[in-house]
């Protein structure tokens, strides 16, 4: 095969989707000597498809404590999903710059708090950060809880 010429100016770029993958440095007898992967039976091994994480489990389960009679479409969940991923990541990315202006390697709930007030209007950060406190009280007290059980349990 002839070396391709060095000027492409003529050309249109070509799209990454349509080139053959690079081919690998292994030669030829290498190859023939590979095994297939196989399983157990003998059976080519099927890849294991890449879980993806969402946040849809969770907001059924808010919509059936809300509107226990109402169902919602998948394409409402992606959208409902993106959102909720959307501010996350801007809450984290404003709470990360609030600590690193005070020099701070780690995110507290200060920050976090402080991040929700610039971020989410108004009311809705109140309700925000009231819920988010309740959480980390509840939370807390659960953990207390059970580290009083466990230190009971030692002494006994």
């Amino acid at each position: 095969m002839a070396p391709k010429p060095a000027s492409t100016a003529g050309k249109a770029p070509a799209s990454t989707a349509s080139k053959a993958p690079a081919k690998t440095t292994e030669s030829k007898a290498a190859k023939k000597t590979k095994a297939p992967a196989t399983g157990a039976d003998g059976e080519k091994k099927k890849r294991r498809k890449t879980r993806k994480e969402t946040y849809s489990s969770y907001i059924y389960k808010v919509l059936k404590q809300v509107h226990p009679d109402t169902g919602i479409s998948n394409k409402a969940m992606a959208i409902l999903n993106s959102f909720v991923n959307d501010i996350f990541e801007r809450i984290a990315t404003e709470a990360s710059k609030l600590a690193s202006y005070s020099k701070k390697s780690t995110i507290s709930s200060r920050e976090i708090q402080t991040a929700v007030r610039l971020i989410l209007p108004g009311e809705l950060a109140k309700h925000a950060i009231s819920e988010g406190t309740k959480s980390v009280t509840k939370s807390f007290v659960i953990s207390i809880i059970y580290i009083s059980g466990l230190f009971l349990e030692s002494k006994g």
